[in-house]
């Protein structure tokens, strides 16, 4: 089965000549695929590469207009997979968009660390970037049946939305998937970071962090519990971000004397990975996280919709110093909007400290019933 996924759409809209088209995203969430399918549908004379190919990189090495025009010939459209493995790719890329007007340009990363000197200095003004994620709610809702929704929902509650899970069919096969993801492709790129090898260093800290989703994350106490320096914790932590595993939210606040804003809550990309690092893939009705997988994923689908629709906004959480709190602020277009993410709970009123000091903002709650209209 193959999902139509929202980010075909902003491919063929952004995709223009002069510009290079980065898809930046985890591995393993269908870019690749994404590239395979526009290369089977378009019309455009195609060069396609994989930038961890050694004779790529050999065919590249001479950096001169007169090389590439020999090797690009009648191309009008060249995408390059993985391109951050190529050595220098954002100087080569640089000179092949400056010299060829008429061409366009695809290039994939699979961490934004590795992907730097592509979207740093060698290419300013002449990029565009789109973010792929996991399939996201709105993929599904085209062709899942109403009846279906919520026993797949459940499922994806725990298993996550990796593209190669469509296709399995048994619990065993999705354990088994999510492990070998996590063994062999989660923390390939984070090990290859400046030379970090502390692998069970790193899944100890990704496990603290999954069983403190929807809480606040003190860098002092991670650092204690790992008999780590609290530098190297957050080195961690910023790594394992910008490799699209983790991302994190901090506290609002406008400088009001109750509200915190010391700490950060972090949150996963994908419900799977983070309920497979805890070792925890039993079905919800045998769970006593609920609330928590609920708060992640909707955090995550929230960001997908918007990421895809265009929809720019400030994400924050917010609390004060006497436990009042609000799982998710959005603050876009000069206005502040305050949700709850809550399993199975009633719609809810604000909490007063909020309401006193910011009347003019909405609220919602967002639970199993109503989430569609959030992130649909």
């Amino acid at each position: 089965m193959f999902i139509n996924r929202k980010a075909e759409i902003l491919i063929k809209n952004k995709l223009s000549p002069g510009k290079v088209l980065i898809l930046l995203g985890a591995r393993r969430v269908g870019k690749t695929s994404l590239l395979q399918k526009l290369r089977k549908q378009t019309n455009e004379k195609i060069i396609f590469w994989n930038g961890e190919d050694f004779a790529i990189h050999e065919l590249l090495k001479r950096r001169s207009i007169q090389n590439y025009k020999n090797i690009l010939g009648d191309c009008t459209l060249l995408i390059i997979d993985e391109a951050q493995k190529i050595p220098e790719a954002g100087l080569i890329l640089k000179l092949i968009v400056d010299s060829f007007k008429y061409l366009k340009i695809i290039v994939t990363g699979s961490s934004a660390f590795d992907i730097a000197n592509l979207t740093g200095e060698p290419l300013t003004g002449r990029k565009i970037e789109i973010n792929i994620f996991p399939i996201a709610e709105s993929e599904y809702y085209k062709f899942e049946k109403p009846e279906q929704r919520v026993d797949n929902l459940m499922q994806r509650l725990i298993f996550g939305n990796m593209p190669e899970l469509v296709n399995l069919n048994n619990k065993s096969e999705k354990e088994e998937y999510l492990r070998t993801l996590i063994s062999s492709y989660l923390l390939k790129d984070v090990l290859s970071f400046e030379n970090l090898r502390n692998s069970s260093k790193l899944f100890d800290l990704l496990k603290l962090v999954a069983f403190q989703v929807g809480s606040e994350v003190s860098i002092q106490e991670l650092a204690k519990q790992l008999a780590m320096s609290k530098n190297t914790v957050e080195k961690y932590l910023d790594v394992l971000s910008k490799v699209f595993v983790i991302y994190k939210l901090t506290g609002f606040s406008r400088n009001l004397r109750k509200e915190i804003v010391k700490n950060s809550k972090w949150y996963f990309y994908d419900n799977g990975i983070r309920n497979a690092i805890i070792s925890n893939l039993n079905s919800i009705e045998n769970r006593n996280d609920v609330g928590i997988i609920w708060e992640n994923y909707m955090m995550s689908e929230r960001i997908k919709y918007q990421s895809y629709t265009g929809i720019y906004s400030n994400r924050y959480f917010w609390r004060t110093y006497d436990g009042q709190e609000i799982d998710l602020i959005e603050e876009r277009d000069g206005k502040l909007f305050a949700y709850e993410l809550k399993w199975d709970k009633i719609k809810s009123s604000p909490p007063q400290a909020w309401k006193n000091a910011y009347p003019e903002s909405e609220f919602n709650s967002i639970t199993k019933n109503n989430y569609e209209e959030w992130i649909i």
